[in-house]
């Protein structure tokens, strides 16, 4: 009941009051729930089933349509991106004359063509849309070619000839660090007195970590189909995450209202993030090239363009300084995070906020400062991915635990349990939030045993003593991850819902679906609430024609929000049914029920399509609006403290490894996971998110290695030249399993927990435990010099720097 109160909190007085004396009879009592006994209800409808993805038979039968697959209007035409092929110079002329006068070609469009505003910066200005005369790096968008074919547009793109005048780039984080260049002002976030506690320290440890960057590598790449319709309207078919900012960036980009532009997306294939803010630029340009030709227009990039056009995970330099104690408990701590945010701030400063926010991961820092440099550089301007710098933070600290156990010569995980998030006042964070809700001493505890890592660590010992060239490294690393969106007004979402008079429902709202099953875990709680069956429910292609003004589908937060709005919805329809179905049959509004498709009213059962009809015939409105906001969440950034986060998510991976001492190659040979999802709305869904994400990060930290050419071009921009995991890189021995006893102790809907983000960071224990194989080369007493990725190269380096220092 307080979940439906909660929810319909912030109406107005009246509706609050109608709100509380209708919650009890339409919403069944809520027990306590007990964490330790609280198990999954066996008698739901919908709800905690297993079930498949909505388009799992769309998917493989090959008929579900992306935006490429859909049928294209006629006349239509294929656009294609002109590029630079330097990284940083001023333009003073470019020469377009063949690029018009290829075959095929209809228009040419530069940033003189643009009616409206020339910048797709999501929050501050600094991204054109076509560049005005600066070039900011290797592969922006000069100008575009119209054609009638994709073949024709994109051999037509190929031709320009640009007169340039090159200035010297920064490319690396270190030279940007030296020249001061930056996108945003620095930020420091800061607790106790860390610089007294660390010079008075008999133990004090420095250092330095890279973590380099990742490519989303979606499988369906970006993408866009612009129709112009009657009175200078435009739809727009987007593979994006965000339908209302592409909205938005259209109009403001064609000078229209808001109202003149619809965005429709039904499906992705992968987004990751990167389809969060760099979509829009594709369909701004596809409605420009729509408003100027008067013709449906699609633009499609292929590969090579994709990864040199948009932008990735940031890459980080961060410098430590860190004070413990001789049972390795940390006193103190300082941190210098440097992101390469590119050439501008796109969503930057958001991304090294949360970076900040996930700096202590898992462990309390009663002293410390965090400050973050947000570096420009001349490369593409890095963006949003799982996990939206949180990872990057975690790897800091996770860097530091590592060090603090090989300086002691203890065991990393005595160090990380030592450091966990206690009672009282080992509760605070660095930005004043308190973790009140901690579980990993039990999910560490637990998988501890199930993975048998006492017994592991000996083998290991045993096995390395005996074996000169191949070494075996274990780790078992935590993850606590906060969950909402730090920008707080991004924590709403809206849905409609329509209920037809055979009791069939169709549902609306603003998420995305990107393959991560936000639309069947949404069906379910709709079903679920109505008491009807799944195939009953039918999810509608997300567009802000139904739906306005609403948030990215990212942050983990889909499903929270999301949900929420439709759950809230569909409480207003069935308030109405049990209304109606009161006065009609003349009984109790207590005595009517919903259950198994039916409506049991007093001493007689309807279906539930019965009731509907007979409701529409009462005229009864049949459809509503549900909206939710988060609560409780407050961030005040200047004082660097508040609530940015609802509630954390949890879980912990212990991974074993083997690498060869004379090649740098590695296998990972086993990996246990233990994750947290709360009461999981869907097992199946959730556990296939643990098992991707987990890979995903593994993939970041050991392969998917981004590189540029000392003229700023990016040259791993294919699958040629970037590795991302394969089903070859599963270890033979891989345990995932949801944590059994899980709950939310905030009311999120149904007491699940969000689980698209967290699980990427189970990753960190293949690294660690990478750099636990290189370790034992010196007894395992020195912290390896290695950073990420943990390319077989620099496994192999790393193991040469043991060995060395050994000898």
């Amino acid at each position: 009941m307080s979940a439906f109160l909660e929810i319909c909190s912030n109406s107005n007085p009246s509706f609050r009051d109608f709100a509380a004396s209708k919650a009890a009879r339409i919403i069944p009592a809520m027990t306590t729930i007990d964490r330790n006994t609280a198990r999954p209800d066996d008698t739901t409808l919908a709800l905690r089933r297993p079930l498949a993805h909505d388009s799992a038979p769309l998917h493989v039968s090959g008929e579900a349509l992306y935006v490429d697959d859909l049928p294209i209007p006629a006349r239509t035409l294929h656009a294609a991106i002109g590029q630079s092929q330097i990284a940083h110079a001023t333009i003073k002329n470019l020469d377009l004359a063949e690029v018009r006068a290829a075959d095929g070609v209809v228009t040419v469009l530069t940033a003189t063509d643009i009616p409206g505003e020339n910048d797709v910066g999501p929050v501050f200005p600094g991204d054109p849309l076509l560049t005005d005369g600066k070039i900011d790096y290797a592969g922006q968008a000069l100008f575009l070619v119209v054609a009638k074919t994709v073949e024709q547009a994109r051999r037509a793109a190929l031709l320009s000839k640009a007169d340039v005048e090159s200035l010297d780039p920064i490319l690396t984080i270190d030279q940007a660090m030296d020249a001061k260049s930056f996108v945003l002002p620095p930020h420091t976030m800061e607790r106790g007195d860390p610089e007294s506690v660390l010079g008075a320290s008999p133990h004090r440890l420095k250092g330095r970590m890279r973590i380099g960057g990742q490519d989303h590598f979606y499988l369906e790449g970006q993408v866009a189909l612009a129709i112009p319709g009657e009175g200078g309207t435009m739809q727009v078919m987007s593979s994006t995450q965000h339908p209302s900012e592409v909205q938005h960036l259209v109009a403001k980009t064609l000078r229209l209202a808001d109202h003149a532009v619809t965005v429709e997306v039904r499906r992705m294939g992968g987004g990751f993030g990167g389809k969060e803010t760099q979509a829009a630029g594709i369909a701004c340009l596809a409605a420009l090239a729509a408003a100027k030709t008067g013709r449906p227009v699609k633009l499609r990039l292929d590969r090579d363009v994709d990864m040199t056009l948009t932008g990735k995970r940031h890459g980080f330099r961060i410098d430590y300084d860190v004070a413990c104690d001789v049972d390795g408990r940390i006193q103190a701590v300082t941190f210098e995070q440097a992101a390469d945010c590119g050439y501008s701030p796109d969503l930057s400063a958001a991304i090294a906020d949360r970076a900040m926010f996930h700096a202590d991961n898992a462990y309390y820092l009663p002293n410390v400062r965090i400050t973050s440099h947000r570096c420009k550089t001349n490369t593409v301007s890095n963006t949003a991915f799982r996990g939206f710098g949180g990872p990057q933070g975690m790897m800091g600290i996770e860097r530091v635990i590592d060090h603090i156990g090989r300086s002691l010569g203890l065991d990393p995980l005595e160090v990380r349990k030592r450091n966990l998030y206690g009672q009282g006042e080992r509760d605070r964070t660095p930005y004043h939030m308190r973790v009140t809700d901690n579980i990993l001493p039990e999910l560490i505890a637990d998988l501890e045993a199930s993975s048998t890592y006492d017994a592991r660590r000996r083998a290991i010992t045993d096995f390395n003593s005996e074996n000169r060239i191949l070494k075996r490294g274990l780790a078992l690393t935590p993850v606590k991850f906060g969950i909402s969106f730090t920008v707080t007004h991004l924590n709403q979402a809206g849905a409609l819902l329509h209920v037809y008079t055979d009791g069939s429902v169709q549902l609306n709202h603003g998420g995305t679906e990107m393959g991560q099953g936000l639309m069947v875990k949404v069906q379910q709680i709709v079903a679920e609430e109505l008491q009807i069956d799944l195939d009953k429910v039918r999810i509608t292609a997300t567009t802000t024609g139904k739906v306005p003004n609403t948030s990215p589908t990212a942050a983990s937060a889909g499903t929270d929000l999301n949900g929420a709005a439709a759950l809230a919805a569909a409480r207003t329809i069935k308030g109405r049914l049990i209304d109606f179905a009161s006065d009609h049959f003349d009984v109790s509004a207590d005595n009517v029920a919903f259950r198994d498709n039916q409506v049991i009213i007093g001493n007689r059962t309807l279906g539930f399509g019965e009731l509907c009809k007979l409701a529409y015939l009462g005229r009864v409105q049949l459809s509503a609006t549900g909206f939710y906001k988060t609560p409780k969440v407050w961030y005040d950034r200047e004082r660097a403290r508040g609530r940015p986060f609802y509630y954390f998510a949890y879980g912990v991976a212990a991974s074993e490894v083997v690498i060869d001492t004379l090649t740098g190659e590695y296998r990972l040979l086993r990996a246990d996971i233990l994750h947290d999802v709360g009461r999981s709305l869907n097992p199946a869904i959730d556990k296939g998110q643990i098992e991707g994400g987990f890979i995903q990060g593994m993939g970041w930290l050991t392969a998917e290695e981004l590189a540029w050419n000392t003229d700023g071009r990016l040259t791993t921009h294919a699958p040629s030249t970037y590795k991302i995991p394969t089903a070859s890189d599963l270890p033979a021995d891989f345990h995932v399993n949801i944590y059994e006893r899980g709950l939310n102790t905030e009311m999120a809907v149904h007491r699940s927990k969000a689980v698209g983000e967290p699980p990427l960071m189970l990753g960190m224990s293949v690294f660690f435990a990478i750099s636990d194989a290189i370790a034992s080369l010196g007894g395992g007493a020195s912290l390896p010099e290695l950073d990420a990725p943990a390319t077989p190269e620099r496994v192999l380096a790393a193991c040469q720097a043991m060995a060395g220092a050994k000898r």
